[in-house]
C-alpha cells in the first residue's frame, strides 16, 4: 500500500486550497448516487463532468496551488458504495507536489474507529471530512467521541461540513436530509471536549454564521473554511471577523468542483473581500500552519 508524504514547496505554491471532492474514481464509479448527483448537478448549475483525482492535481499544478482532496463516506446512510480512501491517499501520493489527502469515514459503520487508525497508520491520510447532514448523524453525540480521540490522538484535523447544503435540495423532503445536524453550534460540543483536536468549520455556515464565528472566538481550536460560496455573498459578519478577530484561522477553500478557485479569487478580488495585509494567512499561511506544512504548530 502507498503511503502519502507531503513533497509541497511552499515556496512554489501561491495557495492551499483546503475544500477539493473527488467525485468519481478511476473506474467511474461516482461519489454519489445517480439520484442525488443529479439533483446537485440541477442545484449547482453544473454539466455534471467531474475530473477524477489526477485531472484535479494537473489543474492545481497549472495554478501553482496545493489543494487538500477528499470523498464523503455516507454508506449507511446512502446505501451507496463510497469512493475509496485508500485510493484517494495513494493518488495524493502520486501528487504529492500538489495534494494532500484527507480521509472520510462513515460515523455509522461499527468499525469506524479502526477505519480511521488504518488510513492514519497505513495511508497516512492529513485529516478527515464529516458531513453531519448527509451521514446522517448528530457531531455532538458522545457516541462519535471515541473516532474524534483517535483522530485527536493522531494530530490531524477533522473538518466539518456546516450551515445548508445543496445537496438532497429540491428534492421530496429533502431526500430526508436534516439540516439541523450541520449546525456549528454542535462542534462546540466537540472542541470542548477534545481541546487538541483542530476542527475545521467549512463553508460560511448560512444561516447559523453567528454561530460559528461564536465558536471560532471562543474555542481556539476551531477554524473556518471559506469554501462554497462565492465572496461576493459572504455574510458581512463572517467578512469583519475574517479581517480582524479570527484572521489567524481563516483558511481559503474553494468546494472543486462544484465551485473553482478560479472564480473564487476573482469574486474576492472585485469585491474587496480581505485586508491585504489579511489576504496572505487566509490563502496559504493559515492552512500551512495547520496542516503541519509550515515549521509552527497550529493555534
Amino acid at each position: 500500500m502507498t503511503r502519502y508524504e507531503s513533497a509541497i514547496d511552499l515556496d512554489a505554491v501561491e495557495a492551499i486550497d483546503v475544500h477539493v471532492h473527488i467525485e468519481v474514481d478511476g473506474h467511474g464509479h461516482a461519489s454519489l448516487p445517480p439520484d442525488l448527483a443529479e439533483a446537485a448537478s440541477r442545484y449547482f448549475r453544473t454539466d455534471g463532468v467531474n475530473p477524477d483525482l489526477d485531472s484535479v492535481a494537473e489543474y492545481y499544478r497549472e495554478r501553482r496551488m496545493a489543494a487538500v482532496v477528499f470523498t464523503v463516506d455516507a454508506l449507511t446512510n446512502l446505501g451507496h458504495e463510497p469512493l475509496s480512501n485508500a485510493d484517494i491517499a495513494a493518488g495524493a501520493a502520486r501528487n504529492n507536489d500538489v495534494l494532500i489527502p484527507f480521509g472520510s469515514v462513515d460515523p455509522g459503520r461499527p468499525d469506524a474507529v479502526d477505519i480511521a487508525r488504518r488510513l492514519v497508520e497505513d495511508s497516512g491520510v492529513r485529516g478527515f471530512k464529516f458531513h453531519p447532514t448527509v451521514q446522517n448523524f448528530d457531531p455532538s453525540d458522545p457516541a462519535h467521541f471515541p473516532l474524534y480521540e483517535v483522530i485527536q490522538d493522531a494530530g490531524v484535523p477533522a473538518l466539518f461540513h456546516t450551515g445548508q447544503t445543496g445537496i438532497g435540495a429540491g428534492m421530496r423532503g429533502g431526500r430526508g436530509f436534516r439540516l439541523a445536524l450541520s449546525n456549528p453550534m454542535l462542534l462546540d460540543v466537540v472542541a470542548a471536549t477534545f481541546p487538541d483536536l483542530q476542527i475545521i468549520m467549512a463553508h460560511p455556515s448560512v444561516p447559523w454564521q453567528d454561530e460559528a464565528l461564536s465558536v471560532a472566538t471562543h474555542k481556539h481550536n476551531t477554524w473556518i473554511d471559506l469554501s462554497g460560496w462565492s465572496p461576493k455573498y459572504f455574510p458581512a459578519e463572517l467578512v469583519r471577523y475574517a479581517n480582524s478577530i479570527v484572521k489567524d484561522r481563516v483558511l481559503f477553500g474553494s468546494d472543486f468542483p462544484l465551485l473553482t478557485p478560479d472564480r473564487w479569487m476573482r469574486d474576492a478580488e472585485a469585491v474587496g473581500t480581505f485586508k491585504p495585509e489579511v489576504l496572505p494567512g487566509i490563502m496559504k499561511h493559515n492552512a500551512a500552519r495547520l496542516l503541519g506544512l509550515a515549521p509552527e504548530a497550529a493555534s
